[in-house]
């Protein structure tokens, strides 16, 4: 069934789906207060710490650290994709799973961005049809008709509106990034014109931007979507929803440089790539493609940039390979890259060239001892100090002993005289939250709270004053009030659902997996007074901002009453 899934649908579906009923389905529970606790399913554990909540509709595993919705476990403990899984939970509850420009459904109405998107998509596929340019050029590439189906490839006209015409109301449009808004005068036009178009989609098959390549003399032979809300180069991949898409698990996954080069892989029947956006391996990267396999093969030119290149991602992938997890290597001939390797060599071979992908320990041991003579004590003793920073980024584990052991042998010092690498805990290297400071303690318990009971965003009335707090994270805590408050029947779930792929989900996820130790009874009063300590300092603040203000100019009737009630409300609080 073609088209995408309504975010609409995937909300209506968790909160008619019971959490605790899916999962009691494949593990025994046992209740546990207001929890429900099992034995993990993903480790070999002999006391229980997988816990299931009935109230955030969430389940989080203690010593694998996954956690999600219903949707998630089905997809980690059954080895769906996103879109079996919700089909699965569909056919349970009596839902017949609509499609975006499926036959089932109407088309979808998101009033935003993706809907923008999706119907831009749909555009450009249709315009490669009347294309004998883009058709030919993509024969001339060697891309079948089948294969620019399979990854929605279209093209965008010559023309500065073709596109903008079909946004009466160009506002979403905009704000996909799809059109330009006029320097002068009013009007907007088209950001990609006479470029074969590359859809860009997120894990859940969504599309949230396109690649262009030129098939005229511009500068740029490659155009990308800007930075938006939805896309964001460092933290998508192309390839990826597609390479996720087939049976069965993935043994690793392939990270090359160009569309092109993912595309004709695929078609060659190498279906386990991806393609980074135009710019450098970043640690989300590394992260989203080790929730999908546990090795990872960079491909690069092996001409000078693609070593640097590759040294780039080394750098990044440091502090990530731990945990079984796998970083390799793989250089082509100079002159050659992915798409001419595969059909020079075919696919046979390319894959007997992966396999003999160099190891991330290898790589790093190598580049370093290129740079010194291990002939003479000094370069040993140069290679030891070019070593420590990077040891010091790895997690202590097998891969750093065995690198340190090589480093031992070649520098022929010991382990105490190459020391000063201490590696860095695994706290340490995570993303710092926005939550972890002592500051937003109060942030924090409010959001613990009210992922509990999302009812205590009633009790809220001053959200737009709680926004002005000092506080780290209260930006989040603001729109999760204002979520609950505008679909006061949704879990917990339901919004760590529709925040997966988003920058906010992680840290959401990590505040709904941490235990409460408090009765029911003490939410409502535990929240009720983070949020009046929030609101203190945000009046204070304002307070602070007027009194600054008036140091240099009058202020007007309204401030100066503004301000004077502040102050009676600060004093009023300090006095209580």
């Amino acid at each position: 069934m073609a088209g995408l899934i309504p975010q609409s649908f995937i909300q209506e579906l968790l909160a008619r789906t019971d959490i605790v009923q899916v999962i009691g389905e494949r593990l025994q529970l046992k209740k546990a207060g207001r929890e429900y606790m099992a034995l993990s399913p993903f480790t070999n554990e002999k006391s229980a710490s997988f816990t299931v909540s009935p109230q955030k509709q969430f389940y989080h595993c203690f010593s694998s650290g996954k956690h999600g919705t219903a949707i998630t476990f089905l997809m980690e403990y059954d080895r769906l994709n996103f879109v079996e899984a919700v089909e699965e939970l569909a056919k349970r509850v009596g839902l017949q799973v609509p499609r975006e420009g499926g036959a089932t459904a109407p088309a979808l109405v998101l009033d935003g961005p993706l809907d923008a998107l999706a119907a831009a998509e749909r555009f450009y596929k249709g315009e490669l049809k009347k294309s004998p340019t883009a058709v030919a050029y993509l024969k001339q590439r060697g891309v079948t008709g089948e294969t620019a189906k399979h990854f929605g490839i279209g093209y965008a006209p010559e023309s500065w509106d073709a596109l903008a015409r079909q946004f009466p109301q160009p506002k979403h449009a905009l704000d996909a990034g799809l059109l330009i808004r006029k320097e002068r005068g009013e009007g907007v036009f088209d950001r990609f014109r006479h470029r074969v178009m590359f859809p860009i989609r997120d894990t859940r098959g969504r599309t949230i931007g396109f690649g262009g390549r030129t098939l005229g003399d511009d500068k740029a032979k490659y155009l990308n979507s800007p930075e938006t809300d939805l896309f964001h180069k460092g933290r998508n991949l192309y390839g990826l929803f597609e390479a996720r898409a087939g049976s069965g698990s993935i043994p690793y996954l392939l990270v090359v440089e160009g569309y092109m080069d993912a595309v004709m892989l695929a078609q060659h029947g190498l279906t386990h790539v991806v393609a980074t956006l135009g710019t450098a391996t970043t640690r989300e990267h590394l992260a989203l493609l080790f929730k999908t396999t546990p090795r990872v093969v960079f491909c690069f030119d092996g001409d000078r940039a693609g070593r640097a290149a590759a040294w780039r991602a080394l750098e990044q992938a440091l502090p990530e390979v731990h945990e079984g997890r796998e970083c390799q290597f793989m250089f082509l001939p100079d002159g050659q890259d992915p798409d001419s390797q595969v059909q020079e060599i075919g696919a046979d071979e390319f894959r007997q060239r992966i396999k003999l992908a160099q190891p991330l320990s290898a790589f790093l041991i190598g580049e370093l001892s290129r740079q010194v003579q291990l002939a003479s004590a000094e370069g040993r003793a140069r290679l030891a100090a070019l070593a420590r920073p990077h040891l010091a980024r790895m997690r202590e584990g097998g891969l750093r002993t065995l690198i340190v052991d090589e480093l031992v042998r070649l520098t022929r010092l010991s382990r105490a005289e190459l020391g000063g690498a201490v590696p860095v805990s695994g706290d340490a290297l995570a993303p710092t939250s926005v939550l972890d400071s002592v500051s937003a303690r109060p942030v924090r318990r409010a959001l613990q709270m009210l992922l509990e009971q999302p009812e205590l965003a009633k009790t809220v009335e001053n959200i737009d004053q709680l926004a002005l707090a000092d506080a780290p994270g209260i930006e989040l805590l603001v729109q999760c009030l204002q979520f609950f408050l505008d679909h006061p029947k949704a879990s917990a779930g339901q919004l760590l659902e529709l925040w997966r792929d988003d920058e906010r989900g992680p840290v959401l996820d990590a505040v709904a997996a941490r235990r409460i130790e408090l009765d029911e009874p003490a939410y409502e009063q535990e929240f009720a007074d983070a949020i009046t300590h929030l609101l203190q300092k945000a009046r204070q603040g304002r307070a602070h901002a007027l009194l600054a203000l008036a140091r240099e100019r009058e202020l007007s009737a309204t401030e100066q009453g503004e301000l004077t009630q502040l102050v009676r409300t600060v004093n009023a609080a300090k006095n209580h």
